[in-house]
């Protein structure tokens, strides 16, 4: 087995990397929320991810099935444990398809039907911390979010359009 490299996010969950055994970084990031992401990291910058699938836990059961048994099973509880006053944070990424794409954060009103907030936006590499009712989000942002497990899942279906 690889050596898995584990990093702690506090509010966020554990990201689990390795490298395969041709190279290439992969990695998983266990979200407090539940869902995963599957991150592919660039070859030649092993701290650049190019690409991320969002997985809910449906999902991450169905991969680990085909895949075979986890060896990675004990971690799941810490992720469960890391808890600020019943907050977290999670990542949303913005389809191109997404009915908020072109909106205002203001124009969303995610805080009022979701009960949660927007803290920072990354968008092409650049992070705009504390973004106002007035900044406008588009396809391909990642909006980093912070309310409860909840108000993060009605987060997601209003900013992706699910």
């Amino acid at each position: 087995m690889a050596d898995v490299d584990e990093t702690k996010l506090p509010g966020v969950g554990v990201r689990h990397d390795f490298a395969t055994s041709s190279g290439q970084r992969l990695g998983v990031l266990l979200h407090r929320t539940g869902h995963r992401q599957l991150l592919v990291y660039d070859e030649d910058d092993p701290d650049k991810c190019t690409e991320s699938v969002r997985l809910s836990e449906a999902d991450a059961r169905t991969l680990g099935e085909l895949l075979g048994p986890s060896q990675v099973t004990e971690h799941i509880d810490e992720v469960i444990e890391q808890s600020i006053e019943g907050l977290t944070i999670d990542w949303i990424t913005l389809r191109a398809s997404s009915p908020c794409a072109g909106q205002t954060i203001g124009d969303t009103r995610l805080r009022q039907q979701a009960s949660v907030t927007i803290v920072a936006v990354v968008r092409d590499g650049t992070t705009y911390p504390s973004p106002g009712p007035e900044f406008e989000l588009r396809s391909r942002d990642i909006a980093v979010v912070v309310g409860t497990v909840e108000g993060i899942s009605e987060a997601v279906a209003l900013l992706q359009g699910s």
